[in-house]
């Protein structure tokens, strides 16, 4: 959470603390592709010295305007704004923190279903795809 409420847009404090973030919590073992847009923070040289040291992740980004090979990511965020930010209104960053963090942890992948996911939900692809790897 801590690139979503940074006060500076730089890589340093946004995708790096961010992408260790994801990697602490999963381990990446799969060829992974990560998928991104042409922010600024993606698309430094920094960042992608990092994620040219894990052997198994391929960085893709989008060409300019085409937003048609992000929908996941692109319906995430509408979902967020639609259903924590704009009906809110935080009086603290903390607030905003904690409301978002919740509805991505306890609400997002852990009860929502996903076409994507063949109307699983977060949880229970991960699970299945955990009980793929151990077999």
């Amino acid at each position: 959470m801590v690139g979503l409420f940074s006060e500076r847009m730089d890589t340093s404090a946004t995708i790096i603390p961010a992408w260790s973030m994801a990697c602490n919590y999963r381990n990446i073992i799969l060829p992974l592709i990560f998928h991104f847009d042409r922010g600024v923070q993606y698309a430094s040289d920094r960042f992608r010295k990092k994620i040219e040291a894990y052997k198994y992740v391929k960085q893709s980004m989008s060409r300019k305007g085409n937003c048609w090979d992000n929908t996941v990511a692109e319906s995430f965020f509408k979902s967020l704004k639609a259903e924590v930010i704009y009906p809110y209104r935080f009086t603290t960053r903390n607030q905003a923190k904690l409301a978002v963090f919740q509805y991505i942890e306890a609400w997002y992948n852990q009860n929502r279903r996903h076409s994507a996911l063949g109307e699983l939900t977060i949880k229970e692809f991960e699970k299945c795809k955990h009980l793929k790897q151990v077999a």
